[in-house]
């Protein structure tokens, strides 16, 4: 796991390896093991390229040095992340005649594209996003992995392509200067997060998950090489026979693969099904495993007594922390930077200081993260699939009787409230968005003056699934296209990379998800229960008092600390006079929305807990 950073330019370009110095000092967290430079002139057009990198040694610690170059076939490699198959290519291409030096998967993938060129990613199997300048064909290319685990941002102008792994790094770099791209605000009032390709820097971009990127001879092609299979009906018809053990045993596979390791790892366990299933298996493979779990000084919002049962079973080395309000106070402008995002969601600043934790005794976590957005874990999945039956229903029925009767029941019934008032939306891009989001289209023009009424939420991925697929399959795609490359997996990154370990998330391997996306969507909700598949292979795995809880989900309670602890930070950078945002709104609408909150007439903690870290972030940079 590490940090890259680099760019071709023209002929005319000035920049120096100082600048790149810069760059890689700004994400010095993402690897403090060692750093490493290169410097080519195109034969042909005389382009510059710099490549760069900071390393976190996890496979072969000694060695590999980054970038990685290679003159007799003109080849020079920086990368981020992990080859879990590295061993088995490495076997193929010997075969094929390559010879290797290192236990390394670095060394694999650079001869990998040396052999399949572009269509090396097609043979890749793990989380990475990397930059090869292949002098011989004078072209600089790049790739994300298919879910987005790894992170690329870009940013293009006149003279040349510049990458990074964090934007803070491009924001090194000579002339980028930071300019609020509003477009972006508009969206993340929305969603909470900012959907890719955007960012909030007006010129910097994502290069999406499953995505390549080609610059050749002054051009930049961008390709998408991979779709979640969720986008398509599903191929089979009938239920396997064999479909627990067979999904069990692929899961299995994942988390051996991707315990592969020379440094010391382990586990984040919350005492849910995800991570106690990963921590179960892990266990079948070592027996000296690492647990790290957080809770909160509110007993209701704290899992630490099942993580401490989980890790008890299987006997763990466990190690728990707690954390408290003021922790969130101390952090958050400090993980804003670290982000160079607004922090979405709270549970950012519980795994960043589990991160800090686990960082005292390992290098590698496994985390159960993306198992909800592959197997259908929240709530809205088995909302969404009765959805086409309830919109069947007479409006009247609908709107004049279901929802206003919904909206009177007391918060406690705020999941039944948010299916009803969400299954009433027809636009089906809009219900996605609102399932997790802060304001919908008509919230959004009342509260903001921006004024962008005209800019779509997105016209391209999540939003393109075939519309034969089933409503399950619709609202997962959008979550393993958005909401977790773009939110989840982002997160997880930053939060981990900034106390410099690094997470792998054995769900989101993508032969896994394949498999599970081609069973029938009863394998995942099956009536009112999620993760079906998982809950039936869990029965082998972890205690039936752990399979069969409730989902808590892994909250912060912002809701109360807003109307305590957190009252006057909050009003002061959304009500203060030295508060940036509060130009972008109409500020007795705002101010309602904060008195309606603090009086306890209203949750907005969603909403509030998004302003006041776009107000943070805007402190932050503008």
């Amino acid at each position: 796991m590490c940090g890259i950073a680099g760019w071709i330019a023209g002929p005319q370009s000035v920049l120096t390896e100082d600048t790149l110095s810069s760059m890689l000092q700004a994400i010095a967290h993402r690897g403090p093991d060692d750093e490493g430079r290169c410097h080519f002139r195109s034969a042909g057009i005389g382009h510059h390229v710099f490549l760069g990198h900071r390393r976190l040694a996890i496979i072969d610690p000694e060695g590999a040095h980054q970038p990685m170059c290679d003159a007799a076939s003109g080849l020079a490699l920086t990368f981020n992340g992990e080859i879990y198959n590295f061993r088995q290519l490495r076997d193929e291409l010997s075969r094929l005649g390559y010879c290797f030096t290192r236990d390394s998967d670095t060394e694999v993938l650079l001869r990998a594209y040396q052999h399949w060129g572009s269509e090396v990613v097609h043979h890749l199997r793990g989380m990475f996003a990397f930059a090869i300048w292949d002098a011989r064909n004078e072209r600089l290319f790049l790739a994300r992995d298919r879910f987005g685990e790894k992170p690329l941002f870009l940013y293009q102008n006149g003279n040349g392509l510049y990458f990074a792994s964090e934007i803070k790094a491009l924001l090194r770099v000579p002339g980028v200067t930071v300019r609020v791209n509003l477009e972006a605000v508009w969206d993340y009032l929305a969603y909470r997060y900012v959907p890719g390709p955007k960012t909030l820097f007006t010129g910097i971009r994502k290069l999406l998950p499953g995505t390549t990127a080609t610059w050749e001879r002054g051009k930049l092609k961008e390709e998408r090489y991979w779709t979640a299979p969720d986008s398509s009906p599903s191929r089979l018809q009938q239920p396997q026979r064999d479909a627990v053990p067979a999904f069990l045993s692929r899961l299995d596979e994942a988390v051996k693969l991707q315990m592969v390791s020379d440094v010391p790892f382990g586990a984040f366990l919350s005492g849910g099904l995800d991570s106690s299933s990963i921590v179960a298996l892990m266990s079948r493979h070592n027996s000296k495993i690492k647990t790290f779990s957080v809770g909160f000084g509110e007993d209701s919002y704290s899992e630490l007594g099942y993580a401490a049962e989980v890790a008890a079973h299987f006997g763990t080395q466990h190690h728990e922390i707690v954390v408290e309000y003021r922790d969130i106070i101390e952090r958050l402008p400090q993980l804003v930077a670290f982000r160079d995002a607004p922090v979405s969601e709270p549970s950012d600043i519980p795994i960043y200081l589990l991160a800090c934790e686990a960082a005292r005794s390992v290098k590698m976590v496994l985390t159960g993260e993306g198992s909800d957005e592959i197997l259908g874990g929240y709530p809205k999945h088995i909302a969404e699939r009765i959805a086409p039956g309830y919109q069947m229903l007479p409006g009247y029925v609908r709107h004049r009787l279901i929802e206003p009767l919904t909206h009177a029941l007391p918060y406690d019934f705020r999941r039944i409230k948010t299916a009803v008032t969400n299954l009433n939306i027809e636009d089906r891009p809009e219900r996605y968005v609102r399932w997790f989001g802060a304001l919908n289209r008509s919230e959004r023009d009342r509260l903001s003056v921006l004024r962008l009424n005209g800019t779509p939420l997105l016209d391209a991925p999540p939003f393109d699934a075939d519309p034969r697929s089933s409503a399950l399959r619709r609202i997962l795609y959008f979550d393993q296209t958005s909401w977790l490359p773009d939110n989840l997996l982002e997160r997880g990154d930053r939060m981990t990379m900034a106390a410099s370990i690094e997470a792998r998330v054995p769900f989101l391997d993508h032969e896994l998800a394949a498999f599970v996306s081609s069973l029938p969507d009863g394998f995942r909700v099956r009536g009112l229960q999620s993760k079906w598949v998982l809950r039936e292979a869990g029965k082998q795995l972890i205690p039936e008092r752990i399979l069969t809880r409730p989902k808590v989900g892994f909250r912060v309670p912002v809701n109360q600390w807003f109307r305590g602890e957190m009252r006057g930070y909050l009003l002061d950078h959304l009500q203060s006079g030295s508060s940036i945002t509060r130009a972008y709104y109409d500020g007795q609408i705002l101010d309602g929305i904060l008195a309606e909150h603090l009086n306890g007439r209203q949750n907005h903690e969603k909403l509030l807990w998004a302003l006041l870290n776009l107000e943070i972030w805007h402190r932050q940079y503008v």
